[in-house]
């Protein structure tokens, strides 16, 4: 098992190779505007698998991978020519998916904007149900009842006579 540094190194290195010998010496018309978006190595450093992406139709992608998979054995010479390891790894090919999940994403990024506006937009045309402030406040001048309680729950008229019927003594006036 290599080291993981090394791997990573090499599959650095297989991305740029192959993108250049595509770019340079590959003269397939069937590769288009291919972009080679990264390259994995596995840890034995026997197998690579290097991700491209294909701008254009169903067509051209499909021609694209047939061109590729054509071209491997040049690419391969090429990678091992330019990095020297004593075993050149295989080499696959995949379509990334970037692309269609950049799309996805956008789509729910335009409906979640679409919602959040919805939102802001009855937000600014609602109403309060009750009052703007639901939470009750002391008033600050309150108006004086005709049979207002004391403090010690005992009922007093206008002019401070208390209005029980008991006196201290426990017992009825009359």
């Amino acid at each position: 098992m290599a080291d993981p540094a090394r791997a990573r190194k090499l599959a650095d290195r297989i991305r740029v190779i192959v993108a250049e010998t595509l770019e340079q010496r590959i003269k397939d018309p069937r590769v288009g505007f291919v972009t080679i978006t990264e390259a994995r190595v596995t840890g034995d450093l026997h197998e690579a698998t290097v991700y491209y992406t294909v701008y254009g139709s169903e067509e051209d992608k499909i021609g694209t991978a047939a061109a590729l998979e054509s071209a491997k054995g040049v690419l391969r010479s090429e990678i091992g020519r330019q990095t020297g390891v004593r075993f050149t790894p295989t080499l696959a090919f995949v379509a990334d998916a970037i692309p269609e999940n950049a799309l996805a994403i956008e789509d729910l990024l335009s409906q979640a904007a679409a919602a959040d506006a919805e939102v802001h937009q009855k937000a600014a045309t609602a109403v309060y149900a009750g009052e703007a402030d639901p939470y009750r406040k002391p008033r600050e001048d309150e108006p004086d009842d005709d049979d207002s309680e004391s403090d010690d729950g005992s009922d007093v008229d206008d002019d401070g006579s208390d209005t029980d019927t008991d006196d201290e003594t426990g017992g009825s006036a009359t």
